[in-house]
């Protein structure tokens, strides 16, 4: 039986926790607070540690989805998390005031890792704000010289959370079947 740890990043309000909840086939371990500064704006309650949850994958295989802390002053927690991570999902929320400022603090944050494994990105609340467009997101990406995987997805849908996994395991290894 084969065991994979993905991990799931982006600022805080992405879908992170929401994603892993969606997705996961036992029920999630969240680790989270009240917010007590400028998040608290955007949510009652943050992440501070981790969420954790388990997909069940054909097999017997499991990828353990773990998601970081969105605040940059929980970053001590996103190298504990990604030691021994096979690929990175970035989560962007498409409302905040700029989008793409998030996706290359994110990407930078997380450029070794990224680099020594893969990510796949999908882009929340396009049905709340459709701009920037999802062509906008991959011309900025051309700068990083970067081509991964870029989708619009709902957190709340294990469909679409699926997607975003998939294709991060494509990406890692395009002969996987689909």
């Amino acid at each position: 039986m084969s065991q994979y740890k993905i991990i799931f990043t982006g600022p805080v309000g992405a879908g992170k926790t929401t994603a892993i909840n969606a997705s996961s086939d036992v029920p999630p371990i969240k680790t989270d607070a009240a917010a007590s500064d400028m998040t608290k704006n955007r949510k009652a309650s943050t992440t501070v540690a981790m969420d954790y949850g388990v997909m069940n994958l054909a097999g017997g295989e499991k990828i353990h989805l773990y998601g970081t802390p969105g605040q940059e002053r929980f970053d001590f927690m996103w190298d504990i998390l990604t030691n021994g991570g096979i690929g990175l999902i970035l989560l962007l929320d498409n409302t905040r005031a700029d989008p793409f400022q998030d996706m290359r603090f994110f990407l930078d944050a997380f450029g070794k890792f990224i680099n020594d494994t893969s990510v796949a990105i999908g882009v929340t609340q396009m049905d709340l704000s459709s701009t920037p467009s999802i062509e906008d997101y991959h011309a900025q990406l051309q700068g990083f010289g970067l081509k991964p995987p870029v989708f619009s997805v709902d957190a709340r849908e294990k469909n679409d959370v699926s997607l975003l996994v998939q294709a991060l395991l494509y990406s890692l290894d395009p002969g996987l079947a689909g």
